[in-house]
């Protein structure tokens, strides 16, 4: 334990175990507490990593001097638990999205600000080796000039009986949720976007929130983007973005990352795909540093 930076977990459901399976990765830092208002869930969680369980976010800040706090509860109660930990001058990692509104995420950066404390929406698509690979390619300028950028996250799930559909929570569907991805990568390799207009699909799931929509958005530099969002269709894709310049095409898969010169008609791989694990403890480090 010694010399490592102490973290608190707030949330033990799905998501929060991914965090958990990432954090042997981190050699700088632990996880000593976890915080569920379930507090069996939190014993479980908590267990598995030989810390301290709680109830609540304030208990779990009143029995440590944390360094930082990773916060994996559904987006509604964001604003409060981060805030309360920037407040405290306690660095914060929050999941996707940042809150459920602009409003609410203003006051979240403002406490970040006035607290001197690091503020990050987590984003583990920018971490993931191939992505980084691939921006390495586009900043040398192999690709020559950018048109067109191109995503795609869609796949078949009922999402009935879960929260993310349900909009007093959630803040709203598949474009709030993964398409907070979508659109930081594309900023990721683009910059700044000047323009975004979003198509919504059927609601198949009868949910009452957007479950399929497309969005299509131009940078500031006028690099053209596409971004596919479903949560009930699935379009069998093996690339989950592509990006084409007027000298070569660049596309990062989940198993397989290539690139092309307009020159040439060979294929060159240079990853090997999506590492969720990888990603997330890039992440940490980022966000620790």
């Amino acid at each position: 334990m010694d010399g490592k930076l102490k973290l608190g977990l707030v949330g033990a459901g799905a998501i929060s175990q991914t965090h958990v399976q990432a954090m042997p990765l981190v050699d700088c830092a632990e996880i000593v507490g976890v915080a569920d208002v379930r507090l069996e869930s939190a014993q479980a969680t908590a267990e598995r990593l030989g810390a301290r369980s709680f109830v609540s976010h304030e208990a779990l800040s009143e029995a440590f001097d944390l360094d930082g706090v990773i916060v994996c509860t559904p987006p509604a109660s964001h604003p409060e638990i981060a805030i309360h930990f920037l407040q405290q001058g306690v660095s914060v990692l929050c999941e996707k999205p940042l809150a459920i509104d602009s409003s609410s995420a203003r006051l979240m950066l403002e406490a970040a600000e006035r607290s001197g404390a690091t503020l990050m929406m987590a984003s583990k698509f920018r971490y993931v080796e191939d992505v980084v690979r691939a921006k390495s390619i586009v900043a040398s300028g192999a690709l020559g000039e950018l048109s067109l950028f191109e995503n795609a996250f869609t796949s078949r799930v009922d999402m009935s009986r879960r929260w993310n559909s349900d909009p007093k929570v959630s803040g709203g569907g598949v474009l709030i949720d993964n398409g907070t991805h979508s659109v930081d990568l594309m900023r990721y390799f683009v910059g700044p976007l000047a323009d975004l207009q979003v198509w919504e699909g059927r609601r198949s799931q009868g949910l009452a929130v957007d479950e399929t929509v497309t969005v299509f958005v131009r940078s500031a530099s006028g690099v053209m983007g596409t971004i596919d969002l479903s949560w009930t269709i699935n379009k069998e894709l093996e690339r989950y973005f592509n990006i084409y310049g007027s000298d070569g095409t660049v596309c990062v898969g989940w198993k397989e990352s290539k690139y092309r010169p307009a020159s040439s008609r060979e294929w060159i791989v240079f990853g090997k795909g999506y590492d969720k694990l990888q990603a997330l403890s890039a992440e940490f480090g980022d966000g620790l540093d």
